[in-house]
């Protein structure tokens, strides 16, 4: 009996051990310093046109306030699907300005 009483104990012991650690296991928790909208924008709402490397309908010798109107109140080019105007729903200026730096680090300038 006194075996099967310190085995009894030893493993209530042990399970009380490992449910007290799993309880209190600390979580980790990776948050960066600053999220980047305009990547989540141009990935939201951009890369399906302009492709995930803005390969395609992008120009970047032109300013940044050529790509700001741009975005703002959109452009028509050749033929559809034409860049809608994103003043319109709801992008802000600034908004448009970060966008249209990150599409320059994308694709530099040639």
């Amino acid at each position: 009996m006194n075996i099967n009483r310190i085995k009894l104990v030893a493993t209530t012991l042990f399970a009380i051990s490992m449910i007290m650690i799993v309880g209190f296991k600390s979580q980790v928790v990776r948050v960066s310093a600053a999220p980047d909208a305009a990547a989540d924008t141009y990935k939201a709402k951009c890369a399906a046109c302009h492709t995930p490397t803005a390969s395609k309908f992008y120009d970047a010798a032109k300013s940044d306030d050529e790509h700001v109107a741009a975005i703002m109140k959109g452009k028509k080019g050749e033929k559809p699907p034409f860049m809608p105007a994103f003043g319109e729903k709801g992008m802000t200026e600034d908004e448009a300005k970060g966008l249209a730096a990150y599409m320059k680090i994308l694709k530099p300038a040639n």
